[in-house]
């Protein structure tokens, strides 16, 4: 995945909180046990601490940034991005707005820009309180993703996937995807409290894997406010690694490594061949409405 080197990059649509202190005093999850549990259930790439049962209430306050954040200093440019996995993650960010923003706009619509949240550890968010041990998510309350950037390396060394530029942008794309599907009302339909492989939260899952795709496949072609594509190259390479990180948090590949068996009527999130099926379908299709992952 390559950037184009003179691009700017728009740091407004990250907020920056590695290394701030969550202030107030309560209860948030746990690593370790925890942290273990959220794997077995499958969690990661979902919505929000609340919706997924894991917050203890109202939520905390928010973490605050410090007064200069991180990306607002060293993420300036394309070049930037090409050299930096956070700067990275901001020119992910900017070329899923883009690509979302214009596609909203050619079917009448209008699109409401979601921030990114970059933190370390624990976050307050509007959804509750939450550790990185839930993986990134994305919060409908206050239509952020929360996105802790360790979690690329577990992705790599817990759960096998290749690693790769593209398989962090997957992610990311992934939680655009669930910001997709709350701004048109789809969203809601995980949280009728079912589980299992043909329950309505894997639907969901694996709806905003397919409009991953859907990015993937237009992202080298949709302009930025300079009229020139952000990313300027995705290859074969860049794919496989995509589908590598969809198959590696499938529910089945979870559940195997981490209690030994497979429990379809538990399932959250689909299967691994599933993620990489409708994550591969909207690539190839480039066509959000070949995503209806609910017929």
């Amino acid at each position: 995945m390559q950037f184009d080197d003179d691009a700017n990059l728009d740091t407004s649509e990250v907020q920056d909180v590695r290394g701030s202190r969550i202030p107030g005093g309560r209860a948030t999850i746990g690593g370790g046990i925890a942290g273990l549990v959220a794997l077995l259930l499958g969690l990661f790439f979902g919505v929000g601490p609340e919706q997924l049962g894991l917050s203890s209430g109202d939520s905390e306050p928010k973490a605050s940034a410090s007064s200069v954040s991180q990306v607002q200093q060293t993420c300036r440019t394309g070049r930037d991005a090409n050299a930096r996995e956070d700067c990275r993650m901001v020119a992910v960010v900017n070329s899923a707005q883009d690509f979302w923003r214009q596609e909203f706009t050619r079917r009448g619509g209008r699109y409401t820009p979601a921030q990114t949240v970059f933190f370390t550890g624990r976050v307050g968010t509007a959804c509750g309180a939450a550790t990185s041990a839930v993986g990134p998510f994305y919060c409908p309350a206050d239509r952020k993703v929360y996105l802790d950037l360790d979690f690329f390396n577990e992705l790599r060394t817990k759960f096998g996937a290749s690693g790769g530029p593209f398989a962090q942008a997957y992610v990311v794309a992934h939680e655009y995807g669930h910001h997709i599907q709350n701004l048109m009302g789809t969203l809601n339909k995980s949280q009728d409290g079912r589980q299992g492989a043909n329950s309505n939260a894997v639907k969901v899952e694996l709806q905003a894997d397919c409009y991953a795709g859907v990015w993937a496949h237009n992202a080298t072609r949709t302009p930025d406010e300079s009229g020139r594509p952000l990313i300027t190259q995705l290859t074969d390479e860049d794919i496989k690694d995509g589908l590598s990180a969809a198959a590696a948090v499938g529910d089945d590949r979870i559940q195997e490594k981490f209690q030994g068996r497979v429990t379809p009527e538990s399932w959250t999130h689909g299967s691994a061949e599933q993620r990489q099926q409708w994550f591969y379908q909207g690539y190839r299709t480039g066509d959000m409405a070949q995503c209806n992952t609910f017929r």
